[in-house]
């Protein structure tokens, strides 16, 4: 479900119209995400830490109001639930797009989010589903790199307001400290860098929690 935002009384309006109307109206930032507990705390739970990463990563979406929100026709939804378009890879060496819903609930998740990679492992081709809602985050896991910055291929003339959000090498450090660079974009007309700074600072929280 989703419902229409009153843009007359939005006290961002003139910016979503100032940002709108740019070529790029995306903007991002790449931080240091501190994924100690997390990795631990998926060990214990026997999950992926793929799909741990992806829970959490959700559930802190799903908290921050303007993340939920998404452009359609010049006017503003926010979405009851987000759900995540995830790449996942084949033993080939391609990927494919997923779509895994959203639980609050882990083990419901975990289970969700098998069914769709095992999907995606035995298919072929880039787009294997239809895509007929834009209540998403565009996610990708990028394991072989360690990056300090992220750009995204991307359409201009085709209307995107999903945030990017990816994730690079888990580095381990001499006292066994573990942390991931973690890459969020986002549409400038629908947030600012303080609800991408909520963003991160929840999801570190959830990240260091039991």
């Amino acid at each position: 479900m989703k419902t229409l935002l009153d843009l007359e009384n939005w006290n961002r309006k003139e910016h979503f119209e100032h940002f709108s109307r740019m070529e790029e109206p995306f903007f991002g930032a790449t931080v240091e995400i501190d994924c100690t507990k997390a990795y631990e705390n998926a060990k214990e739970l026997k999950v992926s830490f793929f799909i741990y990463y992806l829970h959490q990563t959700l559930t802190a979406v799903n908290a921050i109001e303007n993340f939920r929100y998404r452009i359609s026709e010049d006017k503003i939804y926010s979405n009851d639930r987000i759900d995540a378009s995830a790449t996942i890879g084949r033993e080939d060496g391609t990927f494919g797009f997923s779509l895994i819903e959203y639980n609050p609930d882990l083990k419901v998740f975990e289970k969700i989010a098998l069914t769709e990679i095992e999907r995606i492992q035995n298919t072929t081709g880039l787009f294997t589903r239809s895509f007929d809602d834009d209540n998403l985050i565009h996610f990708s896991a990028i394991p072989w790199l360690n990056f300090t910055s992220l750009s995204h291929a991307r359409s201009f003339t085709f209307p995107d307001s999903c945030p990017k959000i990816s994730f690079g090498k888990m580095i381990t450090s001499e006292n066994d400290k573990k942390t991931m660079a973690m890459s969020v974009h986002v549409h400038h007309g629908l947030m600012d860098g303080l609800h991408v700074g909520q963003f991160v600072d929840l999801l570190q929280n959830l990240m260091n929690s039991k």
